[in-house]
């Protein structure tokens, strides 16, 4: 796990990490199949947070001024939630089951948008009942299998948020949900010393990365970049459904 294939994809993984850090749409979410390649994908994920989180300090840094502070203030709690249910629910819960459900969700969510016309949105206020229950779906899932783009995107992308706005929000959200994940990731044995020797080499690599996303957002006109995450949040979607489904059938 040391050899120059190996570290090729590991460095590709921490661009697409720090990438999506930078706001660019989808990106973030392919860093584990890549880096899956190469190892199994427990420890892809195990070996990719403490990147996540690296960057996750940049990007906040990039979108300091660019957030929704009611959308954050209903997420974070709730994502809060759900990490906590997932670490305790961890050993009985089906991770398999749970991609094909969050996956079908975000393709049935994905193609309303598309065949309404209705990528983007009038801007509307955050509900408090539907971001508590997306929320936990949210910190649940990106516990349980690091899919928690689908859920959040279900509960955010209807609030018609400005470009910039949606980048940070979702940036921060995210940084929250990596840090809190770290604790039981550690206690469940997914990081550990000889991982994060690799770690120290990708970190650079991912920060380097995150203002790379932050301007190719800033150059995306607003009407694609909301294109862009919807038909990603279909795709991922698929991919969810079918990782899912061949994990069901394997077992």
């Amino acid at each position: 796990m040391d050899g120059a294939f190996f570290w090729s994809l590991a460095v590709i993984a921490a661009i697409l990490v720090g990438m999506g850090k930078g706001g660019l749409p989808v990106v973030g979410m392919l860093s584990v199949p890549v880096l899956a390649l190469v190892m199994s994908p427990v420890a892809a994920a195990g070996l990719l947070l403490p990147v996540y989180v690296v960057s996750d300090m940049f990007g906040l840094y990039a979108y300091r001024h660019a957030f929704d502070r009611r959308v954050l203030a209903i997420m974070v709690p709730s994502m809060t939630i759900g990490v906590v249910l997932g670490y305790f629910t961890a050993s009985v819960v089906s991770e398999d089951w749970v991609t094909v459900l969050i996956g079908v969700i975000g393709v049935v969510f994905a193609l309303n948008l598309l065949i309404r016309h209705k990528v983007q949105t009038a801007p509307r206020r955050a509900e408090v009942p539907a971001g508590l229950f997306w929320g936990s779906v949210t910190g649940f899932v990106s516990f349980v299998s690091h899919s928690g783009g689908p859920p959040y995107q279900v509960y955010t992308l209807p609030l018609g948020m400005k470009k910039a706005a949606y980048a940070g929000t979702s940036t921060i959200a995210f940084t929250y949900c990596n840090a809190i994940k770290l604790i039981p990731y550690t206690m469940l044995g997914q990081i550990n010393l000889h991982s994060l020797e690799k770690v120290l080499v990708l970190m650079p690599v991912a920060a380097v990365s995150v203002f790379a996303g932050v301007r190719l957002v800033k150059w995306l006109p607003e009407r694609l970049f909301f294109q862009l995450v919807t038909w990603a949040l279909l795709l991922v979607s698929i991919k969810l459904v079918y990782d899912g489904a061949a994990g069901v059938i394997a077992g």
